[in-house]
Parts: structure tokens; C-alpha cells; sequence
């Protein structure tokens, strides 16, 4: 059977710990648990579970957190856990099964995410696989019967394990507060950190969050060789932030910029509210059903869905036309994220 060392980083984590030690204790061989800064109960909690407890002042990084965490651990397999998480009795029955069968050369295994939506900030959809189980020494072999090579990607498992997400509260405020340190930094955004980041602004960012992230992102947007799928994602916060803050004249030139193209939801969803804050209704309605049945959305699905829908209700309400109405909130009503 295999070893499993369940490797944590936690602050101020006193609420959920103990309910998420509670869920996952028993199939670890080793817990470690690495406090960045409590000044709550969160240590003596952990203490009650393992002697494993260290301090690691933070960084501004959790990868820095998260590597020295699995630099205390000693076992076949490292568990990544975060103190929000379940592990309900059916799927800790089926990690323990995987604990019995695990085959030396998976590397790494995939577990369901589950209840994303709950405070969700980056999220378009209620459950994803996540890497969640690593194998601690990875052995190098060469593959091929000729023109030999050494196999440089891990074998990857996924399994039907399924994690509960349960926080407390939205982590948004958190996250826009590093990424904004990172550009204040003047450092360059990996292409996921990018997405994340939009995605974040674009599903629970305020007023303040998108002018901080301005800047940022129209650089992305003026830069020659930005992709299309990232130009796409720029312009769709420069849009947003620049019809909030009331620079319609730079809305509308990125705004083309995207039309131009195929154009995405979220370009036409923020035209649609300029149009119905200056109570154009018919030309609102125009933009709206574009973004609801003509694009696609890249960072909020809500935005080409009922949020759409939605709104298109409310331009034929002011236009008089209230079966109209009626019939697009229907359609948000049933209106579901994608799978």
C-alpha cells in the first residue's frame, strides 16, 4: 500500500481545520501543516493532529508556501489539501481504495473539485479536475524502442474522487490584492495567471479593481504580439473598466477592436449598459442578444447567458413590450452554466 503525506498551508483557519482534518486524518501517514501567519486558534488546532506544525513567514507567494510544505514530506505521495475542503464518507472510501491499487507509475492524480460556485471568483462552472495527489520522487525512464527519449511528462490519473469546496467566504479581495502587487511590481503575468486574473475581474471585481487593472491590460491589448485568445480577454476588462469609469471614446475603440472580429459576449454585454444607461433601449436590446445568442463568452459565462437574458427583459419592459419580456427571463430562469 501506499504512503500519503498530507501536505497544508493555513492562516487564520480556526472555523474549518479541524472539519477538514477530521474528513481526510485517517488516511494520511503523515499530516504537515505549514501556518503563514495565524494569530487565531489555527495552530493549536493543527497541533491536536500532527507535531508537524511549522511557521513560514509569507512570501506574497503561495508556490513558495506550497513548496516548502512538500519539502517536509517523506512519503510515496504528497495529498494537497486547503482547510475549506471536505472529503465526504463515499469519496474517502474511494481514496482509500486508490491508497490499496495506486500503480507506482501514476505521478499524479486528478480529484473532482466540487461546490465552486459557493463564493466562487474565478469560476464558470460548479466542479473541475484538479491535480490533488503527487508523487514525491518521480523516477526518469527512457521510452521508445528507437530514437530513444527519456518520457518528460508525468502519467496522470483521473479518478471520480470528489472534494467538497466549503469556504466561508469569497477569497476575490485576497487574489486581486496579489495580482495587483504583482503588476505594481511592473512583472509580466504568466498566460494562465493572465486568464485567472481577468476572469476574476471580469466575474467579482469592483470599480477599483478594474481601474487598478487598467493599465495592465491595455498594454496587453496595444502589444503586437499579444495571441488572439489573450487580446480577447484584454480588451473585454479594458471595456469594462473604461465604460465604469466613463471614458466612453476609449470603450468604444477597444470595443471595435473586438467587434472586428467574432466578437465575444462580454464586449457586447458592456455595450448593451452603456447603450441602457443613456435609456437607448431598442439599441441595448441590439447588443444584449448578441451577447446572449450571436458570441461566446471567454471569462464569465454568465455575461453571454442569463445575465444577458436578463437584461434584454429589462430593455423590452422599458420599451412597453412585456411579453417579450416575460419570455427572455423565462429563458434566463432555465438557463444553466455549462458543464
Amino acid at each position: 500500500m501506499a504512503t500519503f503525506s498530507l501536505c497544508m498551508i493555513v492562516k487564520n483557519e480556526e472555523k474549518v481545520l479541524g472539519r477538514c482534518l477530521d474528513s481526510i486524518c485517517g488516511l494520511m501517514d503523515e499530516i504537515i501543516i505549514v501556518d503563514t501567519g495565524s494569530d487565531d486558534r489555527t495552530k493549536e488546532i493543527a497541533g491536536r493532529y500532527t507535531d508537524k506544525v511549522y511557521d513560514f513567514k509569507w512570501t506574497g507567494s503561495f508556490s513558495d508556501a506550497r513548496n516548502f510544505s512538500f519539502s517536509m514530506a517523506g512519503c510515496d505521495y504528497i495529498y494537497c489539501a486547503d482547510a475549506d475542503e471536505v472529503l465526504d464518507a463515499e469519496n474517502a472510501r474511494k481514496l482509500h481504495i486508490l491508497k490499496e491499487t495506486i500503480l507506482p507509475e501514476v505521478e499524479i492524480v486528478q480529484m473532482y473539485y466540487g461546490n465552486q460556485l459557493c463564493h466562487g471568483t474565478v469560476y464558470n462552472f460548479d466542479k473541475e479536475l484538479r491535480p490533488k495527489l503527487f508523487k514525491r520522487l518521480r523516477t526518469f525512464q527512457w521510452i521508445e524502442p528507437v530514437h530513444e527519449t527519456v518520457r518528460l511528462f508525468p502519467v496522470v490519473f483521473d479518478s471520480d474522487i470528489e472534494i467538497t469546496h466549503l469556504p466561508q467566504e469569497s477569497h476575490s479581495a485576497r487574489d486581486l490584492q496579489i495580482f495587483e502587487k504583482i503588476v505594481e511590481r511592473g512583472e509580466t503575468l504568466s498566460k494562465r495567471l493572465a486568464n485567472m486574473y481577468a476572469k476574476e475581474l471580469l466575474i467579482s471585481g469592483d470599480r477599483e479593481a478594474l481601474g487598478k487593472a487598467e493599465a495592465y491590460f491595455t498594454g496587453v491589448a496595444d502589444h503586437g504580439e499579444t495571441e488572439e485568445e489573450q487580446m480577447k480577454e484584454a480588451i473585454c476588462v479594458v471595456v469594462s473598466a473604461a465604460r465604469i469609469r466613463g471614458d466612453y471614446l476609449k470603450m468604444y475603440r477597444y470595443a471595435m477592436k473586438d467587434i472586428a472580429g467574432d466578437g465575444v459576449s462580454e464586449v457586447c454585454f458592456e455595450l448593451g449598459q452603456y447603450y441602457f444607461e443613456r435609456k437607448e433601449y431598442e439599441e441595448a436590446a441590439i447588443w444584449f442578444y448578441n451577447a446572449a445568442y450571436e458570441t461566446q463568452s471567454v471569462l464569465n459565462a454568465r455575461r453571454g447567458g442569463d445575465m444577458a437574458m436578463l437584461c434584454l427583459a429589462d430593455c423590452y419592459e422599458a420599451l412597453g413590450i412585456r411579453e417579450e419580456a416575460e419570455g427572455y427571463r423565462s429563458q434566463a430562469r432555465q438557463w444553466r452554466l455549462p458543464e
